[in-house]
């Protein structure tokens, strides 16, 4: 069966067999039983998936603290990485000796707790499970916990009999009736010591005290307990069994219940380690001997205990021998030999330690290996861990279901096959708490039983069950209605082609697919909480849910009653009564007698007083849970304790505090605070080793429970205190399987609320601890990184110094420390958590296997936006290629966008915002491979890395991982970029947009409408914010003071509304006056300009001579400025200081803002037209006065009161007019657009720089600098284009079509470096001119490159397009840095090996020397029209072929002939060794040699053939390999013309050959033919290999070493959903023929070139642009170094923005040196100076004195 599923399954990564065993036949039963959700198949405690390996350390804890220890610090933290990185799964000993207090190793409950886990240990580890650790230390009895009534009662008679002192027993003991049978129980410790502990002492001493006391009191009760005993077996009142437990040390009971009556394949599991010390007896007086040995002290003799000592030898030297003859158990025993004097010291200890480390560390590798399973399935199959994740719920919740309720046979009834033809589903409802998920989880274990039992044992049910809410996937509809119909699908072996997009359609297949069902696999859907749905889809009304079901399908449902009225819903569609199972409160009896049988089996009753305040507490409630928590509180109750009506709470709520109260009392209530506030606070739960990992860096949770003298690395908490919560909280802290990981979660919603309101309530807390839960996934503290430590809770906030910082600004953090850093040293300890990667790479080999770090892709995002660390989140997650290539490979694709876009909400970051845009238009490229990754997003990215900087990380990130998966890697890339700006309609039609004003935050703008209307818009998500009405009055303007406070509005009206920008409410009306002689007759004035100052807002009227000054803080009129003339514009000095106002003739008088004195007034000398602008460039206090027709003067305004004028800038001449004038950021460069022209100033100079000039019918609506002014960006009229030019150059570098219509005006943020264009339609674009002008930085020959060369240093490339220039291009950055100008087109084109010296040849008979480093052309030749030039190998002599006369070889040092050569040849080349010239012509193959010029050596074909192809090869300068047209391949060697080989290929091979190659040793030929095809030839065996391509191939390349083949192929058009992707650059590695790399070319290609040294592709573009590429394959780690240092990084590096060279033109010499004249073959020369001697030619050429060559 074949599921084709876009969504849920991605294709599979993993080839079969990548695991290291096969699964089990157990292994696929347990997966069959989980489809079919037979849960009762599935083993206790082990869901297929939930698997961890758990090793329980059973040992002495004082003779093996060195082992334990050395262990703990080196050993377990290495195994922890071994099975995550292989295996994906947890690693974790149960060590309950680690961190806990001496005192408290025999404490009772310490001992039940270890056998406890010890047993889960036992059952559930998925590996190894046990360990024991034996020594020369038997150890002692316990002091008993508790003694059945009856045997106390006959030990203490035994014990009187014996002559001993009882009364201490009778101190310690009480007796307990609520226990069944009576008991009695040993006293807590704290409440008996208590009068031993005075007030006064300090706690250290008391508690040594209280310490002193217990130990006396311990061993006088074992020494009791013990004479009595052996008293009582030797009488033979007490069996042995029964006396063991009294007897026998904690050691013997662990080994004894783990490796007693077991299978030989568990025993495989375990593992002892024995130390024997020899003449360990001799030594027993030694003080420290005693933590070593048992010791018994006799009439002050210290001496060995020897009834210890031989119980020890019975279980060392018997018990565990004997289960090794039975068994395979391994056991390694080793005998340690004492210093003479020193006894065991810690040298012979440390030695012993250090070989057990090793040993251990093997023998638990060898185990897991072999008995875990790599287990893919989870990681492969997102359904099947779906299903998994509601069947561990589905164990876990029903374990809890004690209530047997008449529901549980209603609904048994209903699942039973009926007469009837069709059904209806069954709704279970009832208020919170009333146990309907218990309820449903009960059904959903015991439907498979019950429906075999009715129906007979050959009848197969499915059973689907589903928690709603509880997982991503079953909240949503679409993602619900999915994974049950493909549960179904799986089931009944049907086929879904593909799955539908519509969710109605996705309901028709559930109905389809229910039909599918039969008597003999009938069919059961389990529901829960239908109210947990999510809103999306309308799924509340419940439209899809199937109301009328086939004969063998049954649907039950619960719900709340009235939430979001589904139960109203519901009894829409389900008429029949009988289908609604009501969940009310139960009988108090009933409860009564629940709550007694659930005491009875775990031994315990209550009294008969104390059941009067349980059965009240009863009366108020009786909903299963609260049962449940009384039941939770009896359980501890002795009988003689007080009860009042207090003692139980009525409420469930109540309840549930009062559990967590007493928990916080046990445990400590900072500890408990933190543990349960980081379980409620994670996303999905955590799992046990995780919240053990988190605690243990919560300084404030470590100064509360470690005492100080106990400081040391590694620095955690100790594992009882987790293990104790769990045991406190069990059933209400359930597990829950997520993938591979078993995770603690509440088991239900009132749980997690209450724990909420109880642990989170404080932010700053909250805060805190997301942040600590974002640096523990972020694998901060991980790797041995040791994290700093304080009892002291502030400091723990302000040294959180992440090791994640953003990676730029990573250093100058670090640097001032350098001094607390050795006291921060001290006081930082090793805290053990694990590293956390995006994957765990089993096999670096094989990238592309790998365990998804689920946890960290859960929780990681989730934890980084609470606590806002955006820096973490943009460069931990967002930018890391590792978790882009990872989210991509396991098809989450579409999520990876939705955590992009909430990054990009959280952070406003505008690189987040270019990524998403990026991922969106690779989609369909990336997720059908996603190796290409890294290439596409280098290609993307790199044009625009200088203006959006903080790709860079990512770019980076790319470069380090990438290679792992694709080995190209583009250095500089020519893609134009695709760039959509965001886009708002604003009305129909621009002709009533008043003004629109950008603000400081970039997505946000306010608009001023006709209508009155000013509104605040969000553009990116296209929300209006506010919005102010004007009350009917018709907006003229509106103005923003700086620092955004007020919003001005002129009216028609002649006032000025101010109103306060961020609460959008009027604060004041100002009328504008005029001046009383107010130009215009009869008609009314209204307000011509205003402008704002910081505080002040300037307004005139039309033909007025006044401007009104008015207060903003207040909203009255200060005073006016009287001015000479017309006002027509005003400006305002940057510091608020002056205003500048314009007027007619030219002319600007300067006011002071605050008193309004006039300071001065000055008028330019063009005086005829009026003021259009005023710049104020307060950097050099200057002040420049700009009129209509865009003249200016500038003005030194440095003595306020007396401007004197600097420059006049006459622009008169042309007639068109000013449209708008810009000063750039930098107040170096001022823009003035004319409609005709764009001209920019510089204001060092005042000289015009830049001059634009519109072509005839053209003309400018509006221009603008870009921020670094290196740009200019313009729209011009009646087009809806945006234009691109480059300042340097004059190109035009892009034009941006606005889909919306022609663009009628642009605006620029100053703030921002955003352009927004108005189309004619209304609509708004917000451009961002940083992406815009990082298109400008590619560089192009606007021709097609013909052909390209590189020098050999590979620093420089020199490209050909057919024109009159050749280009040099610097390979690093990718920019033209010079530019060759010839006389005509350029035909051919050589360079030296060096690369300093360039011949090139025209089409006017020229030929050129140049030195490529200055430009400089040093030498001209006239006179011959040339077909091909070449040089020799040593740079001596260069060739010029010519085809009508003699073809000459001429040294270039000097310009002097050496020979003609009279035959013509066609595609040259000259050998290795620089003797030969080697051409064709028609049939003959010939060899000219180069110092005569004759032909030495040829191979002539017979009649009728010709010679297709030939090449050299470059390893033996003597060969030549050439292809007939017989199809034939000739090796010949030159040198005594003899064929040396002859392969002859098929017939017709030759119809269409394209390209063929050799490799440098001549052993393989490559030959394609322009099909799909490369033919891979075997030279030697004349064998013939076909390797696919991609696609059509247009053309390839052979590596200098033969290794690989790069070519380049046209797509299929089938793949026309690649955005543009014109044609795939692939390299190939020909040892396996893989493809070991693809990119995408978005250009049409029109050559391709590989370096010579280093594997560096360049390609040549239509459009005259080059991309380069090198090639970094993983095999070789050398090549790995390649890239980091490949100076195309450069651009990325240095943190700066690059500065582009500018670039230089070089022109050719108009008088030729000489001319070579054709009737004689001498030089003619025009100069009588010898060339040689000239001194030109001689130092800027290479000279080599060599011989020629004979």
């Amino acid at each position: 069966m074949k599921r084709m599923n876009p969504r849920w399954k991605s294709p599979p990564m993993w080839p079969s067999g990548a695991g290291s065993r096969q699964p089990c036949p157990r292994e696929s039963a347990l997966r069959r039983a989980a489809v079919s959700g037979n849960v009762l198949a599935l083993p206790p405690l082990h869901v297929p998936t939930g698997r961890s390996v758990r090793v329980f350390i059973c040992a002495n804890p004082d003779d093996t603290e060195a082992e334990r220890n050395a262990l703990k610090e080196h050993v377990y933290p290495k195994l922890r990485d071994f099975c995550r990185e292989n295996y994906g799964i947890e690693f974790q000993v149960v060590d309950l000796y680690w961190g806990v207090d001496p005192e408290e190793w025999d404490s009772p409950n310490l001992q039940r707790l270890r056998m406890k886990l010890l047993e889960d240990c036992l059952k559930t580890s998925a590996g190894p499970c046990f360990v024991g650790l034996v020594g020369e230390k038997y150890g002692s009895i316990r002091v008993p916990g508790e003694v059945e009534s009856a045997e106390f009662e006959m030990i203490l008679d035994a014990a009187v009999e014996a002559g001993l002192e009882t009364r201490i027993l009778e101190e310690w003991y009480c007796r307990d009736e609520n226990a069944v049978p009576p008991a009695y129980y040993l006293k807590p410790k704290d409440q008996m010591l208590k009068n031993y502990q005075n007030s006064m002492e300090s706690s250290s001493a008391a508690k040594a005290k209280s310490d002193k006391a217990w130990r006396a009191v311990s061993e006088e009760i074992k020494k009791i307990f013990r004479t009595a005993v052996i008293q009582l077996q030797e009488k033979g009142t007490m069996k042995s069994c029964q006396a063991k437990k009294f007897l026998c040390s904690a050691l013997e009971d662990e080994l004894d219940f783990a490796l007693g009556q077991q299978t030989p394949a568990f025993l495989k599991k375990c593992v002892c380690y024995i130390r024997k010390i020899s003449n360990f007896d001799r030594h027993a007086k030694l003080p420290e001997m005693a933590r070593y040995m048992d010791i018994i002290t006799s009439s002050d003799r210290i001496m060995r205990n020897q009834e210890a000592y031989e119980r020890l030898l019975k279980v060392r030297d018997e018990f565990i021998p004997t289960v090794v003859a039975a068994s395979n158990l391994r056991v390694y025993s080793s005998v340690t030999h004492c210093d003479m004097k020193l006894g065991y010291s810690q040298e012979v200890e440390s030695h012993y330690v250090e070989g057990l480390c090793k040993q251990f560390y093997e023998d638990m590798v060898d185990i897991i290996q072999a008995t875990v399973q790599q287990n893919f399935d989870t990681e492969t199959d997102p359904l099947y861990d779906e299903i998994v994740q509601h069947l561990s719920l589905c164990k876990a919740y029903s374990s809890l279901y004690e209530y047997k309720t008449e529901a549980l046979d209603l609904v048994q009834e209903y699942l039973f096959p009926v007469k009837g033809s069709r059904m209806s589903p069954l709704v279970v409802y009832g208020g919170p708490c009333a146990g309907k998920t218990l309820l449903l989880s009960e059904v959903a274990k015991q439907a498979y039983s019950w429906l075999q039992k009715e129906m007979g044992p050959e009848t197969d049910p499915v059973v689907i069950v589903r928690f709603i809410g509880s997982s991503e996937f079953s909240t949503d509809l679409r993602t619900l209605l999915q994974s049950i119909c493909e549960q179904i699908a799986m089931n009944y072996r049907c086929l879904i082609h593909f799955l539908p997009q519509k969710i109605q359609e996705m309901r028709e297949l559930l109905v389809n697919l229910l039909g599918e069902t039969s008597f003999h696999r009938p069919l059961v859907i389990v529901l829960d909480a239908l109210e947990q749905l999510s809103e999306a889809d309308e799924a509340r009304k419940l439209w899809w849910l199937p109301v009328h079901l086939p004969r063998t399908v049954r649907i039950v449902v619960s719900t709340l009653p009235n939430k979001h009225g589904i139960l109203q819903k519901l009894r829409g569609l389900v008429h029949d009564e009988n289908h609604y199972v009501e969940l009310t409160q139960r009988d108090r009896k009933a409860c009564s007698q629940i709550l007694k049988q659930q005491l009875l089996t775990v031994k315990r009753k209550v009294t008969s007083g104390q059941q009067i305040y349980v059965n009240e507490a009863l009366a108020k409630c009786t909903l299963p849970m609260f049962v449940n928590l009384i039941y939770r509180e009896v359980v501890h109750w002795r009988s003689h304790k007080d009860v009042d009506d207090t003692s139980l709470c009525s409420k469930v709520h109540e309840s549930i505090e009062q559990l967590f109260f007493s928990v916080e009392k046990k445990l400590g209530s900072r500890f408990v605070f933190r543990a349960l506030g980081y379980v409620t606070m994670a996303r999905a739960g955590l799992t046990e080793v995780e919240l053990e990992d988190i605690l243990s860096l919560d300084n404030s949770v470590l100064s509360d429970i470690i005492v100080s003298s106990n400081l040391k690395s590694p620095l955690r908490i100790s594992y009882d205190l987790v293990a104790q919560l769990r045991e406190e909280l069990e059933g209400y802290l359930v597990e829950r399987q997520v993938r591979n990981v078993t995770l603690l979660v509440w088991a239900n919603r009132h749980l997690h609320l209450i724990a909420q309101k109880l642990y989170l309530s404080n932010e700053e807390d909250v805060h805190q601890m997301h942040s600590l839960l974002a640096e523990y996934f972020l694998g901060a503290w991980a790797g041995g990184r040791k994290k700093i430590f304080h009892c002291d809770n502030n400091h723990f906030a302000s040294l959180n110094l992440s090791q994640h910082r953003n990676p730029h600004h990573h250093h100058s953090q670090q640097q001032p420390h350098s001094h607390d850093k050795a006291a921060a040293d001290k006081y930082s300890y090793d805290r053990q958590t694990p590293e956390q990667p995006w994957v765990f790479q089993c096999n670096l080999l094989e990238p592309d296997i790998f365990f998804v770090n689920h946890r960290k892709m859960t929780e990681l995002l989730y934890h980084l936006t609470r606590s806002g660390r955006t820096d973490d989140l943009m460069y931990g997650v967002i930018m890391n290629f590792s978790w882009l290539y990872t989210m991509i490979k396991i098809g989450q694709f579409d999520k990876a966008l939705t955590d992009i876009d909430t990054a990009y909400t959280y952070s406003q970051e505008k690189e987040l915002k270019f990524l998403a845009a990026t991922l969106r238009s690779i989609k369909v490229k990336v997720t059908r491979n996603p190796a290409s990754l890294s290439a596409e997003l280098q290609q993307r990215l790199l044009p625009v890395v200088t203006s959006l900087p903080k790709l860079r990380h990512l770019l980076l990130e790319c470069d380090k991982d990438g290679p792992k998966y694709c080995s190209i890697v583009p250095l500089h890339s020519s893609m134009d970029v695709t760039y959509n700006p965001e886009r708002l309609p604003l009305c129909s039609s621009y002709m009533q947009i008043v003004e629109i004003l950008p603000t400081l935050a970039p997505n946000i703008v306010i608009v001023a409408l006709e209508d009155g209307s000013v509104s605040t818009w969000d553009v990116e998500n296209r929300q209006l914010l506010r919005q102010i009405d004007t009350a009917r009055s018709v907006v003229l303007g509106i103005r923003l003071t700086t620092d955004e406070k007020y919003l001005v509005v002129a009216t028609t009206k002649n006032t000025l509304l101010i109103y306060d920008n961020h609460k959008s409410c009027l604060l004041s009306e100002v009328e504008v006056k005029g001046s009383k002689q107010c130009g215009i007759t009869g008609g009314v004035a209204f307000i011509n300009g205003f402008t704002l100052s910081s505080h002040h807002a300037l307004a005139w009227l039309e033909a007025s001579k006044d401007v009104n000054v008015i207060d903003l803080l207040y909203g009255w009129p200060l005073y006016q400025f009287h001015c000479w003339y017309e006002v027509t514009c005003v400006q305002c000095s940057p510091d608020g200081l002056y205003a500048f106002c314009g007027q007619y003739l030219n002319t600007t008088t300067v006011f002071h803002l605050s008193s309004g004195d006039k300071l001065a007034t000055v008028t330019s000398e063009f005086s005829g037209g009026f003021v259009k602008s005023i710049l104020v460039l307060d950097t050099i206090q200057q002040m420049v006065m700009i009129d209509n027709e865009g003249s200016l003067s500038v003005w030194n305004t440095k003595e306020i009161t007396n401007p004197r004028l600097m420059e006049d800038y006459d622009c008169r001449g042309d007639d068109s007019e000013v449209v708008g004038i810009e000063l750039s950021e930098d107040q170096r460069s001022i823009l003035i657009c004319k409609a005709w022209s764009i001209e920019v100033l510089d204001t060092k100079l005042w000289k015009m720089v830049e001059k634009f000039k519109a072509k005839r019918t053209e003309r400018f609506v509006a221009a603008v600098l870009s921020k670094n002014g290196q740009s200019i960006v313009a729209s011009m009229e009646n087009t809806s284009s945006i234009f691109v030019w480059r300042r340097d150059s004059g190109q035009c570098m892009a034009s941006l079509i606005e889909i919306s219509g022609a663009i009628v005006k642009l605006i620029k943020s100053v703030h921002h470096n955003l352009l927004l264009s108005v189309a004619g339609s209304g609509v708004l674009s917000v451009w961002d001119i940083d992406i815009i002008t990082a298109m400008s930085n590619i560089d192009k020959t606007s021709k097609r490159i013909l052909t390209l060369q590189l020098s050999s240093r590979e620093d420089f490339v020199f490209t050909m397009d057919g024109s009159e220039s050749i280009h040099k291009w610097n390979f690093s950055t990718g920019f033209i840095e010079m530019i060759f100008k010839h006389e005509g087109l350029v035909e051919n084109c050589v360079l030296t090996t060096s690369g300093d010296i360039m011949v090139t040849s025209d089409d006017k008979c020229s030929q050129y020397i140049w030195q490529t480093t200055t430009g400089e052309n040093i030498f001209r030749i006239n006179g011959q029209k040339i077909s091909q030039l070449l040089i020799t190998h040593n740079d001596q002599f260069v060739v010029s072929l010519c085809e009508q006369n003699a073809s000459r070889v001429w040294r270039l040092a000097t310009g002097q002939k050496v020979c003609n050569i009279l035959v013509t040849l066609q595609h040259a080349l000259i050998t290795t060794a620089n003797t030969f010239l080697v051409g064709t012509t028609k049939n003959k193959l010939l060899a000219v040699s180069l110092w005569s010029g004759s032909v030495s050596k040829k191979f002539v074909c017979d009649d009728g053939i010709t010679i297709v192809n030939f090449k050299l090869i470059p390893d033996c300068p003597d060969y030549v390999v050439f292809i007939t047209s017989t199809e034939t391949i000739f090796i010949w060697s030159v040198a005594d013309e003899t064929v040396s080989r002859r392969v002859q290929l098929p017939a017709n091979f030759l119809k269409n050959l394209e390209d063929f190659q050799i490799s440098p040793n001549g052993k393989l030929g490559i030959v394609s033919k322009g099909d799909e095809n490369i033919n891979v030839l075997d030279l030697h065996s004349g064998k013939l290999r076909l390797v696919h391509a991609a696609g059509i191939i247009w053309r390839q390349k052979l590596s200098r070493d033969g290794r690989y083949l790069v070519y380049i192929c046209f797509c299929n058009c089938d793949e026309d959903d690649d955005a543009g992707v014109v044609s795939n650059l692939i390299v190939m590695r020909l040892a396996d023929g893989k493809s070991i790399g693809t990119c995408s070319l978005y250009k049409t290609p029109t050559f391709l070139c590989l370096s010579q040294r280093a594997l560096n592709i360049i390609v040549g573009f239509e459009d005259g642009s080059i991309g380069t590429y090198t090639v970094v394959d993983r095999v070789d780690a050398a090549l790995k170094i390649k890239i980091a240092t490949s100076n195309s990084r450069q651009i990325v590096n240095n943190a700066s923005q690059k500065v582009r060279p500018k670039c230089s033109t070089h022109t050719f010499k108009t008088i030729a040196d000489c001319v070579w004249r054709e009737s004689t073959e001498v030089f003619s020369r025009d100069s009588p100076i010898n060339l040689s001697d000239s001194g030109e030619a001689e130092t800027t050429t290479p000279t080599k004195k060599s011989e020629p060559v004979q």
